[in-house]
């Protein structure tokens, strides 16, 4: 009896824990499932997000470059500001006028790129659009302009340095103020120096300066009315390169302004068209126009030859109605009196 109690006990504890074992079983086999459907709940929630999100952020990008159009590349001012709407492409092609412009400096360039980078120090070769603005002002191209060229003009560069673009963010500059462009940092203005005493010598200076500069062109316009070769001297806008304005003075006549013809020098080192000169000393009294030093006909004298070789090498545009030839101003009295046989012979 006691043996077949204990057997009868063994048998079920052995049902017991076959019974737990099954249990665990099943619980171990149903977890996986529950995960894996937990994770994948949880990446299909993540993708719908994904997708709610990325329209939005391609809608900004779209509306970050569609403000870039209005702005300049280089002051990032906009487009709108110029009653014109003028632009200019800055990876397009230099337009006709500013090549006229460098042909007569000697230099080359068939891309803004090239001008950019020489004017502005930027590199916009490696420019994004969706960084960077594509064209830049009119503004911009007139400092260019004047960069080539020695006209004098009322244009300004409005900020320090160029701009420094970056790439669309929560906290962007260009998408809140585009129609009126980018605003720049106030500048205080600097404390003015000096008392009143040096802003009386200052003014007082000025006044002087003034009258003398009066006096000097008064004196100049009467000595231009006396000599009257505007028909017979060529003008220094008729030299095809655009030299260094000392380097037109030495070559042009002190009295008309014009380049040199037949020139003649003085005791005092002044270089004059002869037949201007003459005219002068003859007016107004044996002294130098420039510097008043006693001066004579007699005492003219040509200049040295190496001077008269640089003279003669110099090109200069026909100013012949439909003649658009250059010659040097040696040959320049030979190319004129082929224009006159011509019309002697009526071709």
């Amino acid at each position: 009896k006691p043996l077949s109690e204990a057997s009868h006990l063994a048998n079920n504890d052995n049902e017991k824990m076959a019974a737990s074992l099954d249990k665990v079983n099943d619980a171990v086999t149903l977890m996986p499932q529950e995960t894996f459907q937990r994770g994948q709940n949880l990446n299909d929630s993540m993708q719908t997000r994904d997708k709610d999100a990325f329209p939005v952020n391609q809608r900004e990008i779209e509306a970050h470059r569609v403000n870039l159009q209005h702005l300049c590349r280089i002051c990032g001012g906009s487009f709108k500001n110029d009653p014109y709407k003028r632009s200019h492409p800055v990876h397009g092609p230099v337009d006709d006028e500013m090549q006229a412009l460098l042909r007569k400096k000697e230099r080359k360039a068939t891309s803004w790129p090239d001008l950019l980078n020489k004017v502005f120090k930027t590199d916009v070769r490696g420019d994004m659009d969706t960084i960077h603005p594509t064209h830049f002002c009119h503004n911009c191209r007139s400092v260019i302009q004047r960069k080539f060229s020695n006209v004098p003009c009322e244009v300004y560069f409005p900020r320090k340095g160029t701009m420094e673009w970056q790439p669309h963010s929560t906290s962007c500059d260009v998408c809140g103020t585009s129609s009126h462009g980018i605003k720049r940092k106030m500048q205080t203005p600097n404390p003015p120096q000096g008392g009143k005493k040096l802003r009386i010598v200052a003014e007082c200076a000025r006044k002087i300066m003034h009258t003398r500069s009066q006096k000097q062109a008064n004196s100049k316009s009467i000595m231009k009315t006396i000599t009257n070769c505007k028909k017979i001297h060529l003008s220094t806008k008729m030299l095809t390169v655009d030299y260094p304005v000392d380097f037109v003075k030495s070559v042009s006549c002190q009295i008309c302004e014009h380049i040199l013809a037949d020139p003649v020098e003085t005791t005092c080192k002044h270089l004059f068209c002869r037949l201007c000169i003459l005219k002068c000393l003859k007016v107004i009294g044996s002294y130098c126009p420039s510097c008043r030093y006693p001066c004579f006909p007699t005492d003219l004298v040509n200049p040295v030859r190496s001077f008269l070789s640089i003279l003669n090498t110099l090109g200069v545009r026909c100013p012949v109605k439909d003649c658009h030839e250059e010659v040097t101003l040696g040959k320049y009295s030979h190319h004129l009196s082929s224009h006159k046989e011509k019309k002697d012979k009526g071709i």
